[in-house]
């Protein structure tokens, strides 16, 4: 799979920035080892079975359909019953999947990020995702907030520090784009307006993800505003052409927030 060659030449290439940007992030949990997570969503229904901390069954009822054993995947709690849980699937090598619940309220939330070509992506971003609210099935019925997309960060801008040499300052400019530049690390004085979308998950607690147009890749993160942490992943293109899916995580400051007058409609 070839890279994108319209970036600058001094451009870093996705592994080069991602070096080490797991250094903050919160450890991984084999607490629902064991057991069986039956995902109802808009477009399909998932049946997911943690085998161990690192591996994972799963089926795949809608359209598609699909089923392996021993797949990879990774959970991190990100806050009290709530999993990060993200997996990469054998038989679908240009995609991975990132799923949110909580186990008490049954709320989930499911995105999909998944590499095409160029010329599919016709100068779009080369890593869509798609998103399924959803609920977990069974015990009581879903309660608490539903998942639901949000403008409640447009104007916030944050400070996002993965490990000593990567610090990022973000601002979430609208609903649709957010801007970033490097302050610590390999891409200081880079930066960029990239494609962005924003879930509510619960009170304090948001899915933010972003695709971005120089190179292949996309992330998506967790924010917990109450413990100043955001746990994510990326999926993406190397410099040597391969696919790789790699763990994030940051310590999460606000820096200051801009709210705009009535008369400017949305942003």
């Amino acid at each position: 799979m070839s890279t994108d060659t319209t970036k600058p030449a001094d451009w870093k290439t996705y592994d080069q920035f991602a070096l080490g940007i797991a250094t903050n992030r919160l450890p991984p949990t084999d607490a629902l080892a064991g057991q069986t997570l039956v995902l109802v969503l808009p477009d399909f229904r998932l049946t997911l079975k943690p085998r161990t901390q690192h591996t994972i069954d799963w089926q795949e009822e809608g359209a598609r359909g699909g089923q392996a054993q021993g797949d990879w995947y990774e959970a991190i709690e990100v806050a009290p019953d709530t999993f990060f849980l993200d997996i990469t699937q054998a038989s679908r090598p240009t995609e991975a999947l990132t799923v949110v619940l909580n186990t008490r309220t049954r709320r989930v939330l499911a995105i999909r990020c998944r590499i095409v070509s160029a010329g599919e992506a016709a100068g779009q971003p080369r890593v869509p995702q798609d998103f399924w609210p959803g609920t977990l099935e069974g015990g009581a019925a879903a309660s608490g907030i539903e998942p639901h997309a949000t403008r409640d960060l447009i104007g916030l801008r944050t400070w996002q520090t993965y490990s000593p040499n990567h610090t990022y300052e973000h601002t979430y400019l609208s609903s649709e784009r957010y801007a970033w530049q490097c302050l610590v690390g390999v891409q200081r004085g880079h930066g960029d307006v990239d494609l962005a979308s924003y879930w509510k998950f619960d009170d304090g607690q948001y899915v933010f993800t972003f695709r971005e147009f120089l190179i292949p890749v996309a992330s998506v993160f967790f924010f917990d505003f109450a413990q100043g942490r955001s746990t994510g992943k990326f999926l993406g293109v190397t410099g040597a052409g391969e696919v790789a899916n790699n763990p994030a995580g940051a310590f999460m400051r606000k820096a200051s927030q801009t709210f705009y007058p009535p008369e400017f409609g949305p942003v």
